[in-house]
């Protein structure tokens, strides 16, 4: 087994430092000149749909150093929270795969194996992953952004790493044990300094039909001085990913937030896709300002998402995802407003 590095030492060889452009998944090892936070996202559901978890373990890089720290987060179905927080010193990658460990906690494509315990409770287990079906890397689109991961001065840079895939085994939470054996799963992440000043983030593997699953992104980008609002989705069915993205041409019809629902419509070459975020109940996470973790998102587990796609008049698909993770933070209606602008 590769011997793994810690993320403080600053060590990762030249060839990881190039190969982590087209492999999002890998700890990207960022500037950390002005703070950085690296920060993973998976989200277990079992097969009867009793228990919904997210794990987030992560690395936060303040400029000064000063609460620098690794840590785990959880969120539960209810808005249930929790955050473990480690040295930094304790985070350590692999240079050659994605394989991270925080503290006694370890996580790669093949699982979690958990060992948490202080004041926030007392989390132990392993969970096993199946194949995850992620989004398309290519030579000059190296993931879910585009040409703009290449871009280096970014506020935040975000990877899809499985829209699905099976999940197996039990985690015990204070006491409860919970079976997650033949649940569904979905990972994604983000790193960079903070993020974005407003956005939407919703996601939902659980439809009718096995091996749907639904990922919706939309931010305020800083660009050259000012900002512009910037989408990512995608739709998995039937094998084939329907992605509409700012980059390739997607054209965002309507889009609205009101009364803790979002709805909107986008096109791209002859498809509608409509999509109706409702139902959260959202708990409190920790989020990065400046690589530290200083701010606040607020997260549900328990959404829905309605899901509509046309090719002309014909439904290519139509559903509806349960057990949503939800963001909805843009309280002062900057997203549709700078949608408006760009129309």
């Amino acid at each position: 087994m590769t011997e793994l590095l810690a993320a403080t030492a600053r060590s990762a060889p030249i060839r990881h430092r190039l190969a982590k452009l087209w492999n999002p998944g890998w700890y990207q090892d960022g500037r950390k000149r002005q703070g950085y936070f690296e920060g993973w996202y998976f989200k277990c559901v079992d097969a009867g749909a009793q228990h919904a978890v997210a794990l987030i373990p992560g690395i936060s890089l303040t400029p000064d150093g000063e609460g620098s720290h690794a840590f785990v987060q959880l969120i539960r179905a209810g808005g249930r929270t929790a955050y473990w927080e480690y040295p930094a010193e304790e985070f350590r990658f692999a240079p050659d795969r994605f394989e991270i460990e925080v503290g006694p906690n370890r996580f790669s494509s093949a699982g979690a194996w958990l060992d948490m315990d202080g004041a926030e409770g007392r989390v132990t287990g392993e969970l096993r992953f199946g194949d995850w079906v992620a989004w398309p890397v290519g030579l000059l689109s190296p993931g879910v952004m585009g040409w703009y991961r290449f871009v280096p001065f970014m506020e935040t840079y975000h990877g899809v790493l499985g829209l699905d895939h099976t999940v197996d085994g039990e985690l015990e939470i204070d006491g409860s044990v919970l079976d997650f054996g033949g649940g569904r799963g979905y990972v994604e992440k983000d790193w960079g300094r903070s993020f974005p000043s407003a956005w939407v983030w919703a996601q939902s593997n659980h439809f009718d039909s096995g091996g749907t699953s639904v990922m919706i992104s939309v931010a305020r980008i800083p660009w050259l001085g000012g900002s512009f609002v910037g989408y990512i989705v995608g739709l998995l069915h039937d094998g084939t990913l329907h992605e509409f993205t700012t980059y390739n041409g997607a054209r965002m019809r309507a889009f609205s937030i009101r009364d803790g629902e979002a709805r909107m419509t986008l096109e791209r070459a002859g498809l509608r896709l409509e999509l109706t975020v409702e139902g959260a109940h959202p708990g409190e996470l920790r989020s990065p300002l400046l690589g530290s973790m200083d701010g606040t998102v607020w997260e549900s587990l328990d959404a829905h998402i309605g899901v509509t796609l046309r090719q002309g008049e014909s439904l290519v698909f139509g559903g509806r995802g349960l057990h949503a993770g939800v963001e909805l933070m843009d309280e002062s209606g900057d997203l549709e407003a700078g949608l408006k602008l760009r129309r």
